[in-house]
């Protein structure tokens, strides 16, 4: 009797466990994704249709369409945009640099570190989302991902002051479009670390 009402009080307990799948997210304005395809680009492109006031970005490899229009569309809302890329961003294959600079957000290039790693998006001075997860594709389909969205005023504020001490670093990235037939030309920055 002793081992059957054991039994039970383990299945009850087993069965009235909350039961985790992505995103994870509770009343403390937390989400966590996971990929591959575990929707972390999606998440991104809500919280950033949702932004009202800033966006501020530092990323190591940006290659998502998705998240260049988020940032696009917010920019054109009026939110305030602005990106500060790994060096290596300049000339990447499906890099969106010039996609984000061709529509006037200020993109600057962290020239200072070997590679600037962050993944970092601040939203409106009160959310950030971090991680290990790339702004790329192979990100959600491909690799091993995490995605943290965290809604705190505090932290946001720790990250913007992080953010700024990287902007002061960062130089100014610019292109140019042959007016002629509005086709792109390779970027025309003038890196001291370039010459």
């Amino acid at each position: 009797m002793r081992k059957l009402l054991t039994s039970l009080v383990l299945l009850v307990t087993l069965f009235s466990l909350p039961v985790y799948s992505q995103p994870q997210q509770s009343s403390h304005k937390k989400q966590v994704y996971f990929s591959p395809h575990g929707g972390s680009t999606q998440a991104i492109v809500d919280a950033l249709n949702g932004a009202r006031k800033s966006v501020l970005v530092q990323a190591y490899s940006f290659t998502s369409y998705p998240i260049a229009d988020a940032l696009i569309g917010a920019h054109r809302r009026g939110v305030k945009v602005k990106v500060i890329l790994d060096k290596s961003q300049i000339n990447v294959k499906g890099g969106k640099i010039d996609l984000l600079a061709n529509d006037n957000i200020p993109v600057s290039i962290d020239t200072t570190h070997a590679i600037a790693h962050s993944k970092v998006m601040i939203i409106d001075g009160q959310t950030v989302i971090t991680g290990s997860f790339n702004f790329t594709n192979a990100a959600e389909d491909r690799n091993a991902e995490n995605l943290l969205i965290i809604k705190n005023k505090t932290l946001a504020s720790k990250y913007r002051t992080n953010w700024n001490k990287h902007s002061k670093h960062s130089e100014p990235y610019s292109f140019n479009i042959m007016e002629e037939n509005k086709t792109e030309t390779k970027p025309a920055a003038s890196f001291s670390w370039l010459t």
